[in-house]
């Protein structure tokens, strides 16, 4: 009969060929709802997309086989319906129909993941930053730009004003405030540390590294010290490295600080680049032996794909007037960033709660890069977590990159309560993209 009811199940539509899963952001039908063909049953996102899952016929839900915040190969059922429509009678194979009668969709795919050894309990000690003294306010960018006003830099940016270092300054003097209060706080004196990670995109000079000139000045000796460049991503990779030297035994107490000094790579210019970028430095101390803030689960990742998004030519934190045929400045596709920078915030955030084993509600603060405020907008309202949750401090410093998060953990850290669970996410350069989750 051609009334006969019967169910099935359905499964997301495929998308570019580079996708392999995506993730159910929100179910617009629940049990026993009923629904017409091109009706939109959920919103979905892939790495590379968001998307609308539409009805293929008509029908009724019967059981949702994924909740809100999960991955899923897109091989794998998402729903199961009842339905009279007799071509997906003969769509479904019959292996994939016993799949209901188990689903395999209770364990999270972020779960299968391979994670970090958890034979070593790794924690962050204290924290510490670093701002120059000079405060640059959005009216002091506008005299080059008479056409616009404060008002419209700031509903664009979340930005109000930032901080740029006095002439004679260098990124390893920024660094070098920052690390040792981030020392001092963690209770420790520098010859308790025993490896040095920096974090940066503006060395002082090709070589040495920032890291050793860092150790020259915390007056250190014999011990590994090296830079990393990740963009924006830098302090959380360092995080994420110095945690796996820990657990190897390369070191006890690992000192990891991101440093950016951007305000002399701007073009004037350039209204996507000019009014974004400040200046700062951040550190903390990561240690296998002390008791801290522990470190739960941590998401690193980059896609070429994007890698024309925010790049510059030439090296170093100031301009080198022959740099030959070299860009020297600064650039950005904001468009593309911001698309791919709201997906990657929300979809992070989303997986290390997961991973942690939390729940939304859960979570006291996401403490962010501070790149955009529109961008950090647009995550929270995908991600799960309120918006009010999110710590923004980009109207007083704008984006110091690698910087960001630290100088932004220091503000916070006298308000936070043993337990208190944070989240921290950011994208940069490459694109890099890192998340990590922390129990206070």
């Amino acid at each position: 009969m051609s009334n006969e009811l019967f169910k099935t199940v359905l499964f997301l539509p495929s998308q570019a060929a580079a996708e392999t899963e995506a993730t159910i952001v929100k179910w617009l039908v629940g049990e026993g709802n009923s629904f017409s063909k091109g009706q939109v049953l959920a919103e979905v996102e892939s790495a590379k997309s968001t998307f609308e899952f539409e009805a293929p016929c008509d029908g009724t839900v019967v059981s949702l086989l994924l909740a809100e915040g999960m991955a899923t190969p897109f091989e794998k059922p998402v729903i199961t319906i009842e339905t009279a429509d007799r071509s997906f009678r003969q769509e479904i194979p019959s292996a994939v129909i016993s799949m209901h009668d188990s689903p395999e969709m209770d364990i999270p795919v972020v779960a299968k993941k391979k994670g970090t050894s958890q034979g070593r309990t790794v924690s962050l000690l204290g924290i510490g930053s670093y701002l120059p003294e000079r405060v640059v306010g959005n009216g002091e960018l506008l005299i080059d730009h008479p056409d616009i006003n404060e008002e419209y830099i700031f509903g664009v940016t979340g930005i109000r004003e930032r901080h740029w270092a006095k002439p004679g300054e260098k990124p390893s003097d920024m660094a070098l405030v920052a690390s040792r209060k981030a020392i001092e706080n963690s209770g420790l004196s520098p010859k308790d540390i025993d490896v040095i990670i920096v974090s940066t995109a503006t060395p002082d000079v090709v070589m040495p590294s920032t890291a050793c000139l860092l150790q020259e000045k915390l007056g250190l000796r014999g011990l590994p010290a090296f830079d990393i460049n990740a963009a924006c991503a830098g302090w959380v990779y360092g995080i994420t490295l110095a945690k796996g030297m820990v657990a190897a035994g390369t070191g006890k107490n690992i000192l990891v600080t991101g440093v950016e000094m951007q305000s002399r790579l701007l073009d004037k210019k350039d209204r996507g680049t000019y009014f974004l970028f400040g200046d700062g430095a951040g550190a903390t101390v990561v240690s296998g032996t002390k008791d801290g803030h522990l470190i739960k689960n941590e998401i690193l990742s980059a896609d070429p794909a994007g890698i024309r998004m925010a790049r510059r030519e030439a090296p170093g934190y100031e301009i080198v007037r022959n740099g030959g045929k070299f860009d020297p400045w600064i650039r950005l596709d904001g468009r593309a960033l911001f698309r791919f920078a709201t997906q990657s915030f929300s979809t992070m955030i989303r997986e290390l709660i997961i991973k942690s084993g939390w729940e939304p509600v859960d979570v006291r603060w996401v403490v962010p890069h501070q790149a955009n405020g529109r961008i950090l907008k647009a995550a929270a309202q995908k991600s799960g977590v309120p918006f009010e949750r999110f710590y923004l401090n980009i109207d007083k410093v704008g984006n110091t990159s690698s910087a960001s998060i630290p100088i932004a953990l220091a503000e916070i850290e006298r308000g936070l309560q043993k337990k208190d669970k944070i989240v921290f996410c950011t994208v940069g350069a490459g694109i890099t993209v890192a998340g990590m989750s922390i129990e206070w």
